[in-house]
């Protein structure tokens, strides 16, 4: 009996946009009821079939959008013309003989867009308590490099705010694509950081997480947030509330103050002796008073 064993591949392929694709999976012809399977395996989805054949000679040519499927000798080629982003995934050549599936190699194929350069986006957080009135200014700081850019479009710097309360951020400001300040690295010609600064006076309405955002190159990339919390707002409104609601019991206890007058009326004494009188005075509802008089 001959067998042949074959080892399987697992690489990684990384090609830029536009770029042609080709990837090849061996194919013997002397299997018997063998069939051969390209797929794409994308996160978060389902496997796709994007092209199969059988393990014998056929001039049958597959083709789903932009990809192509194909047998040539002792191979069944893959061919991506003019790769997507989308088409970043892993590929699989499968093996299928009866109920036997056999893995015969797997890329993972990573399509890179334009590179804008851009290797950092960062906020600065506020280190002081914010009160209602306060002017507040927010910085986002977008640090480039030269060296590494490959597409020559600007970018634009946006805010947003988050709030819990709102189920989308809230685009609240553009800077467009000129910065506030901009300065080159010492260290290094290539390396800029440019710094966008947002202004206002805030309101309690304000209270939120607010991010830039920079947008270029068909990416858009956020800072790590600044948050922004309106303080003394609901002290003094509860301490107002507080009074007030103390003073409206003080009030009530005050005009509250019922008097009630117990009499004796046994018939033996109402002849000979003047009815006594107890009065009690309830001037609080956790203290009373008691005091007798004669009427």
């Amino acid at each position: 009996i001959h067998s042949t064993i074959y080892h399987q591949i697992f690489d990684t392929k990384n090609v830029a946009v536009e770029e042609n694709v080709t990837l090849n999976c061996i194919r013997d012809r002397l299997w018997h009821s063998t069939n051969l399977f390209w797929i794409r395996l994308v996160s978060q989805s389902f496997p796709e079939i994007v092209g199969s054949t059988m393990s014998y000679d056929s001039p049958i040519i597959e083709n789903i959008h932009h990809i192509t499927t194909k047998q040539e000798p002792g191979t069944f080629v893959l061919h991506i013309n003019g790769a997507q982003l989308s088409d970043t995934a892993v590929y699989y050549c499968i093996k299928v003989r009866q109920r036997k599936m056999t893995f015969l190699k797997g890329t993972f194929l990573q399509v890179k867009g334009p590179d804008p350069g851009i290797t950092g986006v960062t906020q600065d957080s506020l280190s002081n308590p914010v009160h209602p009135g306060d002017p507040v200014t927010l910085q986002c700081s977008v640090v480039s490099n030269s060296e590494n850019r490959t597409c020559t479009e600007d970018h634009s710097v946006y805010w947003y705010r988050a709030k819990p309360e709102e189920s989308h951020p809230s685009l609240i400001y553009s800077h467009g694509n000129n910065g506030n300040y901009c300065e080159r690295s010492p260290e290094a010609a290539s390396q800029q950081k440019c710094v966008y600064s947002f202004s206002r006076n805030v309101s309690s309405s304000d209270t939120g997480t607010y991010y830039c955002a920079v947008a270029t190159c068909g990416e858009i990339l956020f800072g790590n947030g600044t948050k922004l919390d309106i303080e003394g707002k609901f002290f003094s409104m509860h301490k107002s509330v507080f009074n007030d609601s103390l003073q409206i019991h003080e009030d009530s206890l005050t005009y509250a103050a019922p008097t009630f007058i117990k009499r004796n009326t046994r018939k033996a004494e109402r002849r000979n002796t003047r009815a006594t009188e107890t009065m009690c005075i309830y001037s609080d509802v956790r203290a009373f008073e008691c005091g007798k008089s004669d009427a």
